[in-house]
């Protein structure tokens, strides 16, 4: 049985592996062994031409915006905060370029920390550049209760509050056009956002990739053509 094709946005950054230290498209392993005990199949997207994107898209089942730096202020329309961490200009045209693919074909996706925060910009929103209590240390996952809205897609697909592995100092502020707030952490903070049915478009602001629990990715494989 053919496994369903979901692509996995990545990022470039020197690296070091054997004799060899160059530059390369990473992704650390969380998110592709998510995506196969999901049932699916992981394709690795690193940045392009924007331009590219949809026909990129159309090749793919589903897609997942992986977390990573922090989004540009001036995509949103701020000013740089001083905690704001340095831009990253081709990803952020890049997987913005995919996210509006996505949502103009009806593919399903799945954005994961700053892969929700970009879901958000794209469709208007903007973000808060800096939160404390919810990174461990540099470096280190931490965790929090989150808990669901009932009623929204992700309270259906897991109903119960729960505990996850977070790192993150940003987060939503104010909602993108049409989406929904759909978990909290304790603070208030926007945990996950979506929009409503028939889209299926899900943003998660922990990292899933780093738990146990594959119900969120095992929804946006079942919810592919």
């Amino acid at each position: 049985m053919t496994r369903p094709l979901i692509g996995v946005s990545t990022y470039l950054a020197d690296a070091r592996w054997g004799v060899w230290e160059l530059e390369a498209a990473l992704l650390p392993v969380g998110y592709p062994r998510l995506v196969q005990a999901a049932g699916g199949m992981a394709a690795m997207l690193p940045p392009d031409a924007p331009a590219h994107a949809a026909g990129a898209v159309a090749r793919l089942d589903g897609l997942v915006i992986a977390g990573g730096p922090d989004v540009d202020p001036a995509r949103y329309g701020a000013e740089r905060s001083p905690r704001c961490g340095p831009a990253a200009p081709e990803r952020d045209a890049w997987e913005l370029a995919l996210i509006r693919a996505a949502l103009d074909s009806g593919t399903p996706l799945l954005g994961i920390c700053r892969g929700m925060q970009l879901l958000n910009v794209a469709l208007g929103g903007t973000l808060i550049q800096h939160i404390d209590d919810h990174v461990a240390g540099i470096g280190v996952f931490g965790r929090h209760a989150v808990k669901p809205v009932p009623g929204t897609r992700y309270g259906d697909l897991v109903p119960e509050e729960t505990d996850v592995p977070t790192y993150h100092h940003q987060a939503v502020d104010r909602l993108g056009t049409g989406l929904l707030a759909s978990a909290h952490a304790s603070d208030g903070t926007i945990e996950a956002i979506e929009l409503p049915a028939p889209a299926w478009a899900l943003g998660l602001q922990w990292h899933p990739e780093m738990g146990e629990d594959v119900r969120v990715m095992r929804a946006l494989v079942a919810a592919t053509p």
